[in-house]
């Protein structure tokens, strides 16, 4: 070959990198969108980080990740989800009050929810094993298991007659809550007091009306406002001397007394694990809702003995884990 030749051929190999990397395609998107704060979901977005990783996804390397958090208002997630819909994600991933407002923005792009109710009652799938349209995902059921935390709880203080639920009222699945510690609080013969919260700042007015209503022990809803706030809820239970339990594990690594509930950062990595395989071709339709099967009792044996109570044996004994 000649000189000339030679170096006419060689640039145009050293040109040909950046000419192949301006033609490869651009990663899949996914558009991630949350109720609640970053800050306040570290826990389960890692879990779901770890399950993209799992699934052969790693943000940055072969798959992009729009956040979008609504900061604890949940009229916002409407406007969030269209953003979303706009930017053309691949798929999007929407915790529970985000998988309602994703569904109305868009009956294409397919949407992985992860929920503690049931999504064929709230219209989200046609049923678990055959969703149809464009929605899939997990969920916990943990918002119709308040009656079994506040039976727990009134394991641990037998004499109560007045147990506290706090609820978020903007939450529409916060009935589901109410019913079903209604039903439990009727049969053991207690009286249940509803009480509201839905921002940081409603929490310390919250906790005063506990207090005036005279109720010994408190259950913590589901809602993911409350999930995210679990260490201030977890402080202000001890500050006020008040046995409380939420459904998610959370709670009572961050102080609280007890938590019952299916793994939160469990469906989170499940719900990764469906996202990796919808990028990779396959459709919500045809992949049925996961129903999270790891159902934890946590027990603080350091939060006890602060409020000055006793861990009956029964109930220490069926502890999954406990926190010396």
């Amino acid at each position: 070959m000649k000189r000339r030749e030679f170096i006419t051929a060689l640039g145009g190999a050293a040109a040909w990198p950046l000419s192949a990397r301006a033609q490869q395609p651009a990663l899949p998107v996914i558009g991630y969108l949350n109720s609640t704060s970053a800050s306040g979901w570290a826990p389960q977005l890692a879990a779901f980080l770890q399950g993209l990783r799992e699934g052969g996804y790693q943000e940055g390397r072969n798959v992009a990740i729009e956040y979008r958090w609504a900061e604890d208002q949940n009229g916002r997630l409407p406007e969030l989800a269209a953003e979303l819909v706009r930017r053309q994600v691949t798929v999007l991933v929407a915790n529970g009050p985000a998988a309602q407002p994703a569904r109305m923005a868009t009956t294409t792009i397919p949407i992985v929810f992860t929920m503690g109710s049931d999504p064929v009652q709230l219209g989200l799938v046609a049923s678990l094993n055959r969703p149809g349209g464009n929605v899939t995902g997990v969920t916990t059921l943990n918002y119709a298991m308040e009656g079994k935390r506040l039976e727990l709880l009134h394991e641990l203080v037998p004499g109560a007659t007045s147990i506290a639920l706090l609820i978020n009222p903007t939450d529409p699945r916060a009935e589901i809550s109410i019913k079903d510690a209604q039903a439990a609080a009727g049969t053991l013969g207690l009286q249940l007091n509803v009480v509201n919260a839905s921002s940081e700042r409603d929490l310390d007015a919250a906790f005063a009306t506990v207090a005036r209503l005279r109720a010994a022990a408190l259950v913590i809803g589901s809602d993911a406002f409350l999930i995210s706030q679990s260490a201030q809820l977890a402080a202000l239970a001890i500050r006020k001397g008040l046995p409380t339990i939420s459904a998610y594990r959370g709670f009572a690594a961050a102080g609280g007394l007890m938590s019952y509930g299916d793994s939160l950062t469990d469906v989170y990595r499940q719900a990764a694990l469906y996202t990796a395989r919808i990028l990779r071709g396959e459709k919500p339709a045809d992949l049925p809702v996961q129903q999270g099967t790891k159902e934890e009792l946590v027990i603080s044996l350091k939060t006890a003995k602060a409020l000055g109570l006793t861990i009956p044996l029964p109930l220490l004994g069926r502890a999954d884990e406990v926190i010396e």
